[in-house]
């Protein structure tokens, strides 16, 4: 398939500010107040995209293995603050849960997939690492934020069960299982939905953008399929070690339900509105 692809020139960006002009005038037809967040987001986008495509344009250039870890390291460590910064419970002690999480599912998978899958060699090239990393690391702390989010809350909810379990003996994981099994399937439900409906109700944005440039469709699905299979793996594990790592953030050494969990504020709010 012959290449034909379009290059955006920064007239065109411009032209597509008429997008945002939309989106304004909506705002401002409805009187929704939005016009001042639609102004800063465009800005945001336009500022934080074009550092990071200059930021990404020298990695590639340098192509330097310490240069690719450092950049997978801080992308890490800015998912996993973001992860716990979204928590809409307590978030003390959450961090380094959030970080191993991130960190052990997202190289578990980044590994399988240089290295087995595509079979990059050598394996740091930047222009195959880092868009696949950021994909899978940016679904890692969806699942993470998700697992840990919906464990508060069923912690939270069941905890006369839970306490009462833990009164006969039950250690923590067993008083928790069901809350756990709630927690995880909340959290891998989004990424299961896209697969079921991936190229009936949506065309993926990697798969688009390679059809956009001259890619062979086929070719594209198949790059596809491997996306889609690897976000549903590094959620899976993503969010079981950071299910099973919150654990010991809320509940003690001492098999009891930890003060961090903030359990009566949640408790009381919520039987209020029973």
């Amino acid at each position: 398939m012959e290449s034909n692809y379009i290059h955006i020139t920064g007239l065109d960006l411009f032209i597509a500010l008429l997008f945002v002009a939309i989106v304004a005038l909506v705002s401002y037809w409805q009187r929704l107040d939005l016009q001042r967040d639609v102004a800063i987001g465009t800005l945001r986008t336009f500022v934080q995209l074009l550092a990071v495509g200059f930021v990404l344009q020298q990695l590639f250039n340098a192509a330097r293995w310490y240069w690719v870890i450092l950049a997978l390291g801080i992308m890490t460590t800015v998912a996993a603050y973001n992860a716990v910064q979204r928590q809409t419970g307590a978030k003390q002690g959450l961090l380094t849960v959030m970080t191993a999480a991130i960190a052990t599912g997202g190289a578990t998978t980044l590994i399988l997939v240089i290295g087995v899958v595509l079979k990059v060699r050598p394996w740091y090239q930047p222009q195959y690492v880092i868009p696949i990393a950021g994909m899978i690391i940016g679904n890692s702390m969806n699942g993470a934020t998700l697992v840990v989010n919906r464990l508060h809350s069923e912690l939270t909810l069941r905890r006369n069960a839970i306490e009462a379990a833990l009164a006969l003996g039950a250690s923590a994981r067993i008083a928790a299982s069901e809350s756990l099994r709630e927690s995880l399937r909340a959290a891998m439900m989004p990424t299961i939905n896209s697969m079921m409906t991936v190229g009936l109700v949506q065309l993926p944005g990697m798969m688009t953008g390679q059809i956009i440039s001259g890619v062979s469709p086929l070719e594209a699905v198949r790059y596809q399929i491997v996306v889609m299979l690897m976000i549903a793996a590094a959620t899976a594990i993503t969010a079981m070690a950071a299910a099973f790592g919150a654990l010991g953030v809320f509940f003690t050494s001492a098999e009891q339900l930890s003060p961090r969990l903030d359990l009566g504020k949640h408790w009381d709010t919520h039987t209020a509105h029973s």
